[in-house]
């Protein structure tokens, strides 16, 4: 059964501490992470403008801390999920051999949304539009690793 799960973004201020936040909520059963594959906000909170929206649904951010993907994660975690392709290919390209961690898509535990990655709203500025996606994804996650 997966019990450790790793969220990876880019920068870990948006995305990816918004999937462990929301995730967390949802299966606090489950031990939850987040990392960046960038190391530009190595111990920064999650930005302002997510932190807020994420709160305003129930998302408490303010503990997390962006730190950076380390090729040890593939030992320390069950399963690593990826907010899009780009940084999925960069986790896989750290992967050591002989490693079978699972590393997905979040947007593979929400195929009725279409999506094939959850945008960045850094760049975006859709907040809102990203959390919708991130909650739908999160709920997913939680039916497909059977959690109920």
């Amino acid at each position: 059964m997966t019990q450790h799960v790793l969220f990876v973004c880019l920068g870990n201020i948006c995305r990816s501490p918004a999937a462990e936040g929301v995730f967390r909520s949802l299966c606090p059963q489950v031990t939850t992470d987040s990392a960046g594959t960038s190391g530009w906000h190595i111990g920064d909170a999650p930005y302002g403008p997510m932190q807020k929206v994420a709160k305003t649904r129930g998302h408490d951010l303010s503990d997390l801390r962006a730190r950076q993907f380390k090729v040890t994660d593939f030992d320390s975690f069950d399963l690593i999920i990826a907010m899009d392709q780009s940084n999925l290919e960069d986790i896989e390209a750290m992967r050591p051999i002989g490693s079978e961690t699972p590393v997905r898509l979040f947007t593979d535990y929400a195929p009725q949304t279409g999506m094939d990655h959850v945008p960045d709203p850094y760049y975006t500025r859709d907040f809102d539009g990203c959390l919708d996606l991130i909650e739908v994804s999160a709920a997913g996650l939680k039916a497909a690793l059977d959690l109920d």
